[in-house]
């Protein structure tokens, strides 16, 4: 039976073989991490973003001893750091710290979007909390809502800043006149500070932004805070009210921005898992409370959590900018 005993050691020996892949895969994820890891950051060094990557970086440098390096990929709304992860081996070196502009709102507004949030990363954290602020001119003297909504139609010619077209921003003014049958300009900058430097010299009327970005113009009294987005005050402000409690209706003010964390897809499952709870025990390290209270930032989720957030919100985000006729672009 010279065949049979030759197939069979054909078998075993393709079996084996079959196996090896299999094998270190194991090996390698039991003994992650065993060399350094990076984080891409998408946006600049010194922004919120950045801020927040690197003090997870040292937390979880400390927690896995291995160096964790933030490596910043900034351009194109995200998306040169999105692409950067999409690219890298699944192998748990290679992580993402990003914004819900990346991972959502850009599936709205760019056309040819070079990856797919739902099938290239598997994000396992994400932090919530602080909503934007909008801030009326001196000029425009609003001290509420209702006042600027007055204001906008009495002048019929209001002027609204927000940080970049097809943002939360941007949508919220155009939902205001949606709501209010106003016709508020939105005028769209590309980032923050020419928008806060725009509502300083009086030449818009309001702004929506982040506090920590427009904390010039309220120190120098050149504009007043007036509202909140989101479902809470902003412990920073505490006497500024939310949209929601001064009458908006609409759930895209309820609607929650978000720092995420993620990797690329097919990173294995215990890692993955591992990275979730060090992120939920980070946010109990005082290096990172120090930077998530500098923003206001509420503690992070688990992986659970975030996908329970990003699957019941970005439809919602998507719908809004379809209702008010943002495209790709």
């Amino acid at each position: 039976m010279p065949f049979d005993v030759t197939r069979r050691q054909l078998l075993a020996t393709g079996a084996a073989a079959a196996a090896l892949p299999f094998a270190g895969a194991q090996a390698s994820t039991s003994d992650w991490p065993n060399k350094p890891i990076r984080v891409v950051v998408g946006y600049p060094a010194g922004g919120q973003t950045d801020m927040i990557a690197r003090a997870y970086g040292d937390f979880l440098g400390r927690q896995l001893g291995q160096p964790v390096v933030v490596e910043n990929k900034a351009g194109a709304g995200g998306t040169v750091g999105a692409v950067e992860v999409k690219r890298a081996a699944p192998d748990g070196y290679t992580l993402m710290c990003t914004i819900s502009t990346t991972l959502v709102l850009n599936r709205g507004t760019m056309k040819n979007l070079p990856y797919d949030t739902d099938k290239d990363f598997i994000l396992f954290s994400a932090i919530t909390g602080a909503g934007l602020q909008l801030v009326a001119s001196e000029k425009c003297g609003a001290k509420t809502l209702k006042e600027l909504v007055d204001y906008a139609k009495k002048t019929g010619k209001a002027t609204v800043g927000s940080y970049a077209a097809g943002s939360a921003a941007h949508m919220m003014i155009l939902e205001f006149n949606r709501q209010y049958g106003v016709n508020i300009e939105a005028v769209n900058y590309r980032g923050e500070a020419p928008m806060w430097a725009d509502l300083a010299s009086q030449s818009i009327d309001a702004a929506i932004g982040s506090y920590n970005a427009g904390l010039g113009v309220l120190q120098t009294n050149r504009g007043r805070a007036i509202a909140v987005t989101g479902t809470r005050r902003l412990k920073i402000l505490p006497d500024v009210p939310t949209l929601l409690e001064q009458g908006v209706t609409s759930k895209l003010y309820s609607l929650r921005g978000f720092t995420g964390w993620g990797a690329p897809t097919g990173t294995p499952m215990e890692i993955v898992k591992k990275l979730s709870d060090l992120m939920v025990a980070g946010g109990k390290d005082p290096k990172v409370q120090e930077v998530l209270a500098t923003f206001d930032l509420d503690p992070p989720m688990g992986y659970e959590d975030t996908q329970k957030l990003v699957s019941e919100e970005t439809p919602l985000w998507l719908k809004f900018m379809a209702d008010l006729g943002i495209k790709p672009e």
